[in-house]
């Protein structure tokens, strides 16, 4: 009896050893991936929350380091090299480090990026990136703190920061343009009929040389070996852009008719709205 006792209580301290409570994090942890132009971003961090606190100038004194967050350093990591307040930053990981001001924030890109929280000795060497960005007042109280892109374009974006009433905006610029250039340049040595549709959809929505962006939508019709409704439609847009409006008719009364072929309402509709804009219908 005295070893089954023994043994039981055994199992039961080694049944406590391992058993764990879950709780929920006080600071949650998020990951964000966005993508921008061809680039991947990827922002790893932790949120505190207010709690009735306040904040800035407070809990998060004025002109000191911050971790930017909670726990570990916040993380952001890019796919290629991109701009931020005039310098390249390379691509790879960097921490986010912060030094709140009541009208402005100094925001630095720092290359070590495996602390937890500010570095003990902070060095100089290793700010690859450093910005000053303007605060911005918020009608409300954000409770948790929140970090975003914000106001995407192809070649640029803000990394934005929220806690309590205050924005705060870090512009950065992508090299989209150049990296898609370099693409085209690279296929247009052998390039199929993707290749040259594609190059002129982007020539035409990026506002480049539209003539350019018609020779190769040309191409593209040319080397199809079956009609695309999508592809005409497209080269409708394109000679609208460049100035013929005669053949931009053309190719969207093509559009229509392989469209209505198709069953393919919303081109349809697309087309004929075109034509009666440009008095076709």
């Amino acid at each position: 009896m005295k070893k089954l006792f023994l043994f039981v209580c055994t199992v039961l301290i080694a049944f406590g050893g391992f058993a764990q409570i879950q709780t929920p994090a006080p600071s949650p942890f998020q990951k964000i991936e966005q993508k921008v132009g061809l680039t991947d971003v990827t922002l790893e961090y932790s949120r505190p929350s207010m709690r009735g606190r306040t904040i800035f100038g407070d809990l998060v004194p004025y002109d000191k380091v911050w971790r930017t967050g909670a726990n570990a350093n916040t993380k952001i990591t890019f796919s290629d090299d991109v701009m931020i307040g005039g310098n390249t930053l390379k691509a790879g990981s960097y921490a986010i480090y912060t030094k709140p001001g009541a009208q402005n924030w100094e925001v630095y890109f720092y290359s070590d990026a495996n602390n937890w929280g500010t570095p003990q000795n902070w060095d100089d060497s290793k700010v690859a990136a450093k910005v000053t960005a303007s605060t911005y007042p918020l009608p409300m109280d954000i409770e948790s703190f929140t970090m975003s892109f914000d106001d995407i374009t192809n070649d640029s974006a803000n990394l934005g920061l929220m806690w309590e009433k205050t924005y705060v905006g870090v512009p950065i610029k992508f090299h989209t343009d150049k990296m898609v250039g370099a693409s085209i340049d690279k296929v247009m040595n052998g390039p199929g009929a993707n290749d040259y549709y594609a190059a002129a959809v982007y020539y035409l929505e990026a506002g480049k040389d539209i003539n350019k962006a018609k020779m190769w939508i040309d191409k593209a019709i040319e080397l199809r070996e079956q009609p695309a409704f999508w592809y005409h439609r497209q080269q409708s847009l394109i000679y609208a852009k460049a100035g013929d409006k005669k053949g931009a008719i053309k190719a969207a009364e093509k559009s229509l008719e392989l469209a209505k072929a198709a069953g393919n309402d919303d081109y349809i509709a697309l087309n004929q709205k075109s034509l009666k804009e440009w008095g076709a219908m």
